[in-house]
């Protein structure tokens, strides 16, 4: 949306003071992302009322859940656009651009017309329990427009869309739209793209990346298509978000391991370890399958990071059930972990479970914090065990913590989730030189020391 507006001659800000038009764009995915859309809404709201703006829109999955809603209950709200309408922003902003000036944004389903049954022009979903007919089918493409949002030297690309997995937890099928895939070459060409303007890390992203290319009649597509990536010249860094247990394949460790700039990191939200609870939440697997692949993982790719995370209270989980996740997370030692209260969301199916069935907020947090007080002191000894040890480090600048420190990221450290390595000595300190180093560089660093979550280094 950034890139069509700012093609179209608006001038972007990051200052709500100074917009003539705010676009916010919302999540829905649980309680608490669903509560700070409408908070943070509401508060652009009163620059419309008290300030310069002419015009409020609301974007993303909100819209999704509460097309008719929002601007009814929100009079400032000027118009929506839900995530298969991302071309319809420069109309809901209110601006125009001259015909003569105007890119194709091409929308793209990228599945063959006859797969799947369509209905008003949208995937039907009549295979589904609850399924729902009107959804999403938006994709972009490397034609289309972009603005980063990153700094310049890092850059996400969404490589697949929606989600055909019916976890009994989740709306995203419902918000997203059904799985598919960018075309192969597409995602090769804006690669390329990104990596001639001086980008240097790339993150694949989607509701699940290794599935990417099934619905292409792709085999093995995430693992052609990062080992197409790995070969363009000033891709230092090549990393994916977001993997599915079962679709983790041999394959696909291999090709992480052959290549240097395809970084030793998986990110495999496993969602609970407990078999029964996962057959509740339609996911499958346990704790012993689990721990069988994440054996193969540090087997197949030597230092592999791996970074997971579940969900508690859900639906029905006993003690037992819960106890089982502790103890599958004290084996597994994992690197990095993330801990989710289970959240009620209308829509997912395990909202129509019966009310006896749900666990107290009181109960559900506790398990919460114990789950995380395991991990706390997993992820204590595993950063000790660093020190000492070297790694190239993505310098990005000055730490928010103060100025006295410089801060970046490692191989082990995807962007904006996992802990920081704050940086308290490098060549040029008390030499008089000047030798600063600079931000969106590689260095080489050597582990000086380490917290819970963050560690300490010397650029070497």
């Amino acid at each position: 949306m950034m890139g069509m507006l700012a093609q179209a001659g608006a001038q972007l800000t990051a200052s709500a003071e100074d917009a003539d038009v705010i676009v916010v764009n919302t999540c829905s995915f649980i309680g608490s992302a669903q509560q700070e859309s409408v908070n943070t809404i509401l508060e652009m709201a009163r620059h419309k009322i008290n300030g310069k703006a002419k015009r409020l829109v609301v974007a993303g999955c909100l819209v999704e859940r509460f097309r008719n809603e929002i601007p009814k209950n929100i009079p400032e709200v000027d118009a929506v656009v839900g995530t298969g309408e991302l071309t319809s922003i420069l109309d809901a902003a209110g601006i125009s651009q001259p015909t003569a000036n105007r890119s194709p944004f091409n929308i793209l389903s990228s599945r063959p017309e006859g797969n799947h049954r369509r209905q008003h022009g949208r995937f039907a979903r009549d295979a589904w329990d609850g399924a729902v007919s009107d959804l999403p089918n938006y994709l972009y493409d490397d034609h289309t427009p972009r603005v980063l949002a990153t700094p310049s030297y890092s850059a996400y690309i969404k490589i697949a869309e929606g989600c055909d997995h019916p976890c009994t937890f989740c709306i995203i099928p419902q918000l997203r739209g059904q799985f598919r895939s960018r075309q192969f070459e597409s995602v090769i060409a804006e690669a390329e793209r990104h990596a001639q303007s001086g980008v240097r890390e790339i993150t694949l992203i989607g509701q699940d990346t290794t599935c990417y290319g099934e619905d292409l009649g792709l085999r093995d597509g995430l693992p052609l298509l990062l080992e197409k990536l790995a070969q363009i010249d000033g891709l230092h860094w090549i990393r994916f978000l977001y993997a599915y247990p079962n679709k983790i394949t041999g394959r696909l460790l291999e090709t992480i391991a052959a290549h240097e700039n395809i970084c030793s990191y998986v990110d495999v939200p496993l969602q609970h370890a407990s078999a029964t609870v996962l057959k509740r939440m339609k996911r499958g697997g346990g704790a012993e399958v689990f721990l069988r692949s994440i054996e193969k993982m540090r087997r197949t790719i030597p230092d592999v990071t791996l970074r997971t995370s579940f969900i508690v209270g859900f639906p029905g989980e006993t003690e037992k059930e819960f106890n089982e996740l502790c103890d599958f997370v004290h084996e597994a030692q994992f690197d990095w972990m993330g801990t989710f209260a289970y959240s009620d969301q209308e829509g997912a199916a395990a909202f129509d479970m019966e009310n006896s069935e749900k666990l107290p907020s009181r109960e559900i947090e506790s398990r919460r914090k114990h789950l995380m007080s395991i991990q706390k002191k997993i992820s204590r000894a595993r950063k000790k065990s660093l020190i000492g040890r070297e790694y190239d480090l993505l310098l990005m600048g000055s730490s928010d913590e103060t100025d006295l420190l410089l801060e970046g990221r490692t191989t082990m450290h995807a962007p904006e989730i996992d802990g920081k390595v704050f940086v308290n000595d490098y060549p040029g300190i008390g030499s008089g030189n000047g030798a600063t180093p600079r931000e969106g560089e590689f260095y080489r660093c050597r582990i000086t020391a380490a917290h819970d979550y963050d560690l300490v280094a010397e650029i070497t």
